[in-house]
């Protein structure tokens, strides 16, 4: 595990490096694990979120804000934040979890992502995690739209294509990977008439399919 590197990843240096390093070590790795700060890290970006979201629709009603916020704070969401830093080459895990894939694992690092934001407010506080927070997912809140919250990404990537006169993309299983209990399906999806081609990571093949839309998706509204 590199500390700089990490901390450079998410805008934020430990003043205590252990709580990094209990945030990044999975329970196969020892007794020393993430769960507790992950359990502390979930409430605390579930209100850096809320708290954001209040600041960016002033005028509101609370079951949009909330609809919103679910769809900012899921495992697709996460997933695409860890894996934008490369979260997955810091964890500490066990032999049998490094042989069944699990630094690509979705659960995991989504696990971890918000232990590590757990690490941050026990180490520099509420107003530190928050600038970790919106560090990181700052695409995602710039890209917050209440007419969104409610549709998963399969969805609003049809309509935009709809609405585009573009033909629906394809999706297709590319790998797999784990135990037949625990697998991990990788998901393509393709938009030939927009030249995009993007891939998902899910403990299912629909998680994964979403995970895919949301990347295409996001291009998608740059096109």
């Amino acid at each position: 595990m590199e500390d700089r590197a990490i901390s450079g990843s998410i805008g934020y240096s430990f003043a205590n490096p252990e709580l990094l390093r209990q945030a990044l070590t999975h329970r196969s790795h020892g007794a020393h694990h993430y769960e507790r700060l992950e359990f502390l890290g979930d409430s605390v970006l579930g209100c850096a979120i809320a708290a954001e979201l209040l600041q960016r629709f002033p005028d509101s009603a609370e079951g949009e804000l909330t609809r919103l916020r679910a769809a900012l704070v899921n495992q697709q969401s996460l997933l695409a934040v860890a894996q934008r830093v490369n979260l997955g080459r810091h964890l500490l895990l066990g032999e049998g979890e490094i042989r069944s894939g699990g630094a690509q694992r979705p659960s995991i690092l989504a696990d971890a992502l918000e232990a590590m934001i757990g690490a941050v407010f026990v180490d520099g506080g509420f107003e530190a995690a928050r600038r970790v927070v919106l560090r990181l997912f700052a695409a995602q809140l710039d890209s917050a739209d209440l007419r969104g919250p409610g549709k998963d990404a399969k969805t609003l990537l049809q309509e935009l294509l709809q609405s585009r006169h573009i033909p629906l993309p394809k999706y297709s299983v590319i790998a797999t990977a784990g135990e037949a209990h625990e697998q991990t399906f990788r998901v393509e999806c393709v938009i030939p008439e927009l030249n995009i081609r993007t891939q998902g990571e899910g403990t299912s093949r629909r998680s994964a399919e979403q995970a895919a839309a949301h990347r295409a998706y996001e291009l998608g509204l740059r096109g």
